[in-house]
């Protein structure tokens, strides 16, 4: 997709230095990243400019970490006023109050060990999913947690900048704008993510359905390299290829559900998170964020 199908990445590339600096330091508050992300305009694409953010984050020295860790907040603790935050760590709202405090003394915890926030890339994410995630990863060794943030911290960025590209002026949509989708699976009975799950994506157009194209979900059960929807896109439709992996964690039985479809109504130029909860007996899925 090029730059003048996509407003938002169109002003961002023709924005005088001082706006386009201003937007990208409201994605990541490292200096040298923003210098670096502004340095390649003009961006053909989306992906160009998702690389370029790519490259920058695995160039940070451990000053220039820290500078953007500086800028997220805790988790349940979003900055006030701050609507970004806010919605990306959307799973904790409402948490229940026993839930809420487990999760701010793991935080207390974190940060004792590691010296900084703990990150995550929160959207989608549930309450329980975060207190699983903050548990998990105080076990882990320093060097180790300083790469799963970067990482971590690479995927924030991701979903920022494609926002930001993808944001029209007065809140429009223009026709023809693509619809996107995400997800990732959690396999509930096994606590941790479902890695290497192939999910199709199709959408109906017109009345008919096309086959758009697959992807596996990686070590975080993440799967977010799904293409585009066609910008006249009503419906869109997720299969979770799940037999497989379920076979491989009952010691090869034969999996009671080997499939799982989503099928959800979509409007042109938004994005549609969709994870999967996973059992061998059972599944739930819903509209992340």
């Amino acid at each position: 997709m090029s730059s003048s199908s996509v407003p938002g990445l169109t002003r961002f590339n023709a924005a005088d230095d001082s706006a386009a600096k201003a937007a990208l330091s409201e994605v990541c508050a490292s200096t040298a990243w923003v210098a670096e992300v502004l340095r390649g305009r003009p961006y053909p694409d989306v992906r160009a400019l998702l690389a370029a953010s790519d490259a920058a984050v695995g160039r940070l020295d451990a000053a220039g970490l820290d500078e953007a860790l500086a800028g997220h907040p805790p988790i349940g603790r979003p900055t006030p006023g701050d609507a970004v935050s806010a919605g990306e760590q959307r799973g904790m709202a409402g948490a229940p109050p026993a839930l809420a405090a487990e999760v701010h003394e793991l935080n207390r915890a974190y940060r004792e060990r590691f010296g900084h926030v703990f990150l995550v890339c929160a959207s989608g994410l549930t309450a329980e999913e975060l207190r699983d995630a903050l548990r998990s990863r105080l076990g882990n060794p320093p060097e180790r947690e300083r790469d799963v943030v970067r990482a971590e911290l690479g995927r924030i960025n991701r979903l920022r900048l494609t926002r930001l590209a993808e944001t029209t002026p007065a809140g429009a949509t223009p026709a023809g704008a693509p619809a996107t989708v995400s997800t990732h699976i959690l396999d509930t009975a096994a606590g941790r993510p479902a890695a290497g799950v192939t999910v199709a994506l199709t959408a109906r157009s017109q009345g008919a359905w096309s086959a758009l194209g697959a992807a596996e979900t990686d070590g975080d059960g993440r799967c977010g390299g799904l293409p585009a929807l066609p910008g006249d896109a009503t419906h869109a439709r997720l299969l979770f290829d799940v037999g497989p992996h379920l076979s491989r964690e009952r010691a090869g039985g034969a999996a009671f559900f080997p499939e799982v479809t989503a099928v959800f109504a979509v409007t042109p130029g938004e994005h549609y998170h969709v994870p999967l909860l996973l059992s061998p007996f059972g599944y739930s899925v819903y509209r992340g964020s």
